[in-house]
């Protein structure tokens, strides 16, 4: 009896020592791809790594071409199996796959450039594209082994992989794979960032704890680098380990996300021995500018804080992108839990991404941090590509160009000489001004060392809208208090609010449950998020959460021009500031008609839209109903009529048909708001009186030119500067649109009825000549549209309409 139940205990124990390991199977192959597609290429048997197959090339086998390699010893992270063969592709060829599982697939492209008796695969050259998506392009594969991944929403029932040989070169791969996603690895959008519409390409995938993880411990397949070498001070880390602590709970990320080995590892700020430690712990990653990346960072609360609590500043760029980030309050107080965050952020000019955490001062918090994982993916263009000859940046530096244009340029002397580079300059810009070209300042890095007053700045001009969450909005405006509404408009209320750096910020908030809202929200975070400009109200951030709609600028300190002009207790503006917030707001329109690959119509100027700053500067703002121009082919955009009543064009209004010369219809009509000092339309007025527009054009068909000028004004502006003016409104209030002036020509007349102003006797003696012998001297840097900081994109073709005008003495009213 003693026997049978010792042997019914050994029954037990191996009973449960077999469901353990079955539930350890289970748990590592919870994901199996409906689409799986693995191919050793140049292979005529199949390889096994692991538990996965790949099988012997015999894809498409009309163009065959297989080289191996005698090598033995192969640097790989993977399996140098799969690099000891490949295939060669002498022409464009194209490798099909079927596809069950419509939805997210990595695709993965396996290289090695080995030589061999009859190839040297070093001296290929190829492009790659998948469907839409350019992969890669006159693409030359380093000499090691490299995996190039990328994930594509496939929504048809083939997926085609296509190879191109550039010219006397050819093409090779030595792997493919094609495997189908687990749904919730990729989201279907990050903030206003829809993902589904655009492919994704890993520039790196880090596990933080300097260990690596290899495919095979990775549900789907990916590759995992330690972090070690991107660490910009080691001195300053500790790399911790905990991976039994990891506890995937329901509702949480699972190991489709990542895996045990990554949440269980970790790289922490080392400041056990000083509590007053400020430093941060920062990561430096190489990337291509001109994209879009999606990041995510990935956390897990598996060592305890000295205080119990663990509470950090996550930075990207030396922005926040988590102010007082608390693990136990993000994982519900679950020791162990994992916890993922995800951003996209745009980079225009700089060649890297740094990463940090830090300290923080809330509650007297413990200095500390730590992070786990981290992904880059690059997004694709718009044009669909992620090579970066795709992509056109353009110098902030005002001076700088192509040393091609240099070496031309040298070529040529004499008095020809200025002519050619005025003619090479027009056709320069032509091609090169429709990229976005970001005017901020400097970008600020948060380095090691910083003090936290430093780590806590928000540098407003940054070109990255990031995220806030709304507790910290909550904060900012003391919970939305009616004491702090400064405005009121469509979109919802906006507040003053103050940052906990006590920087001042505008924050428009959305009306709850409004369509129309979300789609304004989008279009402005969109914009903001693509231009940088002195005389364009900066973006700061936005906050989506809660199903808020919620925008931060930088805070405008004297309000509205509207404000300026009637219906408040502010100062009156004296006329040359007037001109001076028309000229700056003429920049920023002129900038986003000219300033991208397509021009940006605003459709919605008016006088309330242009906000002044401490110093008067005019920046226009509220781009919730912007519109992309027309196509080059195309005369206009055809979409319905959105603007304010009093300011929309009347081509547009009846027609439908929006074009940038709508904007300077609308301009139009602020210009006469500057010089009259009274609302667009004003029923509290007699009849012939309430529109602006109609009283105006009548009294200066009378002659009655005294009446309609603001009596505060009235007694100091000069003739021929108020002669300029008003001839430049009434040209852009032409019926027709092709009438009108570019918002180029009129910066330029409001330049000149600012010239003519003076601002003394003796200027204004100077300025006694005629309009022929000023436009004559366009080209003096006295009288300009400003410097490159100002503006993007000098039209030439208003130089070269000067020059011809000029030499024919054709005098004309708008230039």
């Amino acid at each position: 009896m003693k026997m049978k139940t010792s042997m019914d205990f050994s029954l037990l124990q191996l009973l449960i020592m077999v469901m353990s390991i079955l539930c350890l199977m289970c748990s590592s192959l919870e994901f199996d791809p409906v689409d799986n597609y693995l191919i050793d290429c140049g292979s005529l048997e199949n390889t096994t790594i692991g538990d996965r197959v790949f099988l012997a090339d015999n894809l498409n086998s009309t163009q065959r071409v297989f080289v191996n390699t005698s090598l033995e010893s192969i640097p790989s992270t993977y399996s140098s199996s799969l690099y000891k063969t490949a295939r060669i592709l002498n022409e464009t060829f194209k490798f099909t796959f079927s596809i069950k599982k419509q939805g997210q697939h990595w695709i993965r492209l396996y290289f090695f450039p080995f030589s061999n008796d009859f190839f040297n695969l070093s001296s290929a050259k190829f492009s790659v594209s998948a469907q839409n998506f350019t992969l890669v392009k006159n693409f030359q594969p380093l000499n090691a082994t490299s995996v190039k991944e990328y994930s594509l929403n496939i929504t048809s029932n083939s997926l085609v992989l296509t190879f191109t040989p550039s010219a006397t070169s050819f093409a090779f791969v030595n792997a493919l794979e094609v495997i189908s996603l687990p749904d919730e690895v990729i989201p279907v959008d990050v903030g206003i960032h829809n993902l589904r519409t655009q492919a994704l390409e890993t520039v790196v995938r880090v596990n933080m704890g300097n260990i690596a993880v290899l495919p095979q411990n990775d549900t789907s397949w990916r590759s995992w680098e330690p972090d070690e070498r991107y660490l910009t001070s080691k001195n300053l880390v500790q790399f911790v380990s905990n991976i039994r602590a990891v506890n995937y709970t329901r509702g949480g990320p699972s190991r489709n996300i990542a895996p045990p080995l990554v949440y269980g590892t970790a790289t922490r700020l080392q400041s056990e021995n000083d509590p007053n430690t400020l430093a941060n712990v920062t990561w430096s990653f190489n990337v291509d500018p001109g994209f879009d990346y999606f990041i995510r960072f990935h956390f897990c609360y598996i060592v305890k804080g000295p205080s119990g609590d663990l509470i950090f500043n996550v930075f990207l760029n030396s922005q926040y992108v988590f102010k007082y980030l608390d693990l136990n309050n993000e994982t519900s107080n679950v020791f162990g839990a994992p916890f993922y965050m995800d951003f996209v952020t745009r980079l225009d000019n700089r060649h890297s991404i740094g990463i940090s955490i830090g300290p923080t001062d809330v509650r007297n918090a413990y200095p500390d941090g730590l992070l786990n994982g981290l992904e880059i993916m690059k997004i694709s263009n718009f044009k669909g590509s992620f090579d970066a000859s795709d992509v056109e940046i353009q110098s902030s530096s005002p001076g700088s160009k192509p040393k091609t244009w240099l070496i031309l340029g040298s070529t040529i002397g004499g008095s020809i000489l200025c002519i050619v580079l005025v003619v090479l300059s027009f056709l320069f810009c032509r091609s090169r001004t429709r990229a976005p070209v970001d005017h901020s300042t400097e970008d600020h890095h948060t380095t090691v060392g910083s003090t936290t007053e430093e780590k806590q700045s928000i540098i407003s001009n940054s070109n990255m809208g990031y995220w806030f969450p709304f507790r910290a909005v909550q904060e900012a405006t003391d919970n939305f208090s009616e004491n702090m509404v400064i405005g009121f408009g469509g979109f919802g209320k906006v507040y003053k609010g103050v940052l906990r750096d006590n920087t001042k910020v505008a924050v428009k908030r959305g009306l709850p449950q409004s369509q129309q809202g979300l789609s304004e929200f989008k279009t402005e975070v969109e914009m903001l998020s693509q231009f940088r400009h002195r005389h364009l109200v900066s973006l700061i951030g936005y906050c989506n959460e809660k199903n808020e709609m919620i925008i931060i600028y930088e805070y405008m300190e004297n309000g509205t021009l509207k404000d300026h002009l009637y219906g408040s207790d502010l100062p009156n503006l004296d006329w040359r500031q007037r001109l001076e917030i028309c000229i700056g707001s003429a920049k920023g329109l002129h900038y986003l008609h000219t300033g991208s690959q397509k021009a940006i119509i605003h459709r919605d100027v008016k006088s309330s839209n242009i906000l002044l700053d401490e110093n008067l500067r005019a920046k226009v703002s509220d781009f919730g109903l912007s519109k992309i121009g027309p196509e080059i082919d195309q005369t206009h955009v055809s979409t319905a009529v959105k603007g304010s009543f009093g300011y929309l064009d009347p081509e547009y209004l009846t027609r439908q048909q929006l074009t940038e010369k709508s904007d300077v219809y609308s301009f139009g009509v602020v210009m006469f708001e500057v010089l009259c000092g009274r609302p667009v339309i004003d029923p509290s007025r007699s009849k012939e009186m309430v529109n602006l527009v109609e009283w105006v054009r009548n009294c200066l068909r009378t002659r009655d030119t005294e009446t309609i000028i603001d009596p505060t004004i009235v007694r100091e502006i000069r003739s021929e500067s108020l002669i300029k003016f008003v001839k430049t409104a009434e040209k852009c209030l032409e019926e027709y649109g092709v009438d009108r002036p570019t918002m180029g020509d009129v910066l330029w007349n409001l330049e000149y009825a600012l010239k003519l102003q003076g601002k003394d006797e003796k200027t204004r003696q100077e300025n006694e000549i005629s309009d022929n012998q000023l436009d004559n001297s366009v080209l003096s840097t006295e009288f300009s549209m400003g410097s490159m900081v100002d503006i993007a994109g000098i039209s030439m073709s208003k130089v070269f309409s000067n020059m011809v005008k000029a030499e024919n003495k054709d005098s004309c009213d708008i230039c």
